[in-house]
């Protein structure tokens, strides 16, 4: 009762305040979860429950925010749009004044709907193409800097031993997504609204990818998929996508002979291409202590920005939110790190808040037709459009 009334909790710690529950998907990096709960522990307006929660997460969360027995405050991959608009999540562009601009803009923008902030991005996480110098050098190979490029280097990359690429067993379709249009200058969605692929240069640019599986340069089922470094570590393929959380596993198995770059640029409005991602904190609109779940995420992902940088980087591998902190994190200065951040910071895209699973998974399906199956290009993202305009025509629609 004493904790409802939101009065001393009597327990002799120095904290005072409501309890709020926290929640947070299951890590794999070892520490986390311990750092998550020192973090929590030392916040003292609040007794704050920390609930590390494996399975599914998103559909968790997405279940409990229809609830008032949900978390007060969550981290979350979006918050979606149908969170958004259905009054599921508060609004948190208060707790951000005078630091907005320190944030990457690249990890705020899919937190921003009508010009309101619904999630303070905690850490960045990015998608980067990892290749051997020694085996590009071998080759006479340069580091690809364009589509066609890449190709060409895939394909002198490749003997009966060594693959040029690997993009992942399915040959790219899933983990590349709209990498390959940004690159091509266009992009999922436009800002006004209206698919961002209508356009031939994208059935171009897709077509390029077949020519990588028509060549034979892809790695396909290596006994680890993408997010895990191990195919270029063991000699598979000379090249590889991967995440920036490969980065410290990749230096320390193979050195200074490793480099990263971007996803490559094609045709004369192309340009390099990197997907970030953003897990951030929210708050339950339902939270029956919304305000002072509020001021803890403030405080922990706003004000100490000692754990901000203490979550992004001792842990796992991850860029800091704040671009003051990712600028002066020793680890991220030098060598592929300095150049992670740096393509991150000058060429990152996030995936647009307005596109939604029904047209992700239309689009990934002719995606993975056109790389495996060598279908036209043209003809498959014409139906595409069609169902990704239908979409944004539904969700556009004020609820």
């Amino acid at each position: 009762m004493l904790t409802a009334c939101g009065g001393n909790t009597g327990r002799g710690d120095g904290v005072s305040g409501p309890s709020l529950s926290q929640w947070y998907h299951q890590y794999g990096e070892q520490g986390t979860e311990q750092a998550v709960r020192r973090y929590a522990g030392a916040y003292r307006k609040a007794r704050v429950d920390v609930q590390w929660r494996p399975g599914n997460y998103d559909q968790q969360t997405a279940a409990a925010l229809l609830t008032a027995a949900g978390p007060d405050v969550f981290e979350v991959n979006g918050p979606t749009l149908d969170q958004i608009r259905g009054g599921q999540v508060a609004d948190l562009t208060a707790l951000l004044e005078g630091v907005k601009d320190d944030f990457a803009p690249a990890a705020l923008a899919p937190k921003t709907y009508d010009g309101r902030i619904w999630a303070v991005p905690q850490v960045i996480d990015t998608q980067l193409l990892y290749y051997r110098k020694s085996l590009l050098k071998d080759a006479g190979v340069e580091p690809p800097t364009t589509l066609d490029a890449l190709v060409d280097a895939a394909r002198a990359l490749t003997d009966r031993n060594v693959k040029g690429l690997f993009l992942g067993n399915d040959g790219g379709a899933g983990v590349l997504g709209g990498t390959p249009l940004y690159a091509a200058g266009l992009s999922l969605v436009t800002e006004d609204g209206k698919p961002g692929f209508d356009d031939p240069a994208a059935a171009r640019t897709l077509g390029k990818l077949h020519r990588l599986y028509a060549d034979d340069s892809l790695l396909l089922g290596a006994p680890s998929d993408w997010s895990d470094p191990s195919a270029l570590l063991q000699g598979l393929t000379a090249m590889q996508w991967s995440g920036l959380w490969a980065l410290p596993q990749v230096r320390k198995e193979l050195g200074d002979d490793f480099g990263v770059l971007p996803f490559p640029a094609d045709g004369a409005a192309g340009r390099p291409a990197v997907p970030v991602g953003a897990y951030g904190s929210a708050v339950s609109a339902r939270s029956g202590h919304r305000e002072a779940a509020k001021e803890y995420v403030k405080w922990l992902w706003v004000e100490r920005t000692d754990y901000q940088r203490d979550f992004a980087l001792s842990y796992g591998f991850h860029i800091p939110a704040r671009i003051s902190l990712a600028k002066k994190a020793g680890r991220l200065r030098s060598g592929a790190a300095a150049d992670a951040v740096r393509f991150a910071t000058d060429h990152g895209y996030a995936q647009p808040l307005l596109w939604t699973p029904a047209g992700q998974t239309a689009y990934q399906d002719a995606l993975s037709r056109i790389i495996r199956n060598g279908a036209d290009p043209a003809r498959e993202l014409r139906p595409v459009v069609g169902k990704v305009s239908a979409e944004l025509d539904r969700v556009r629609k004020k609820p």
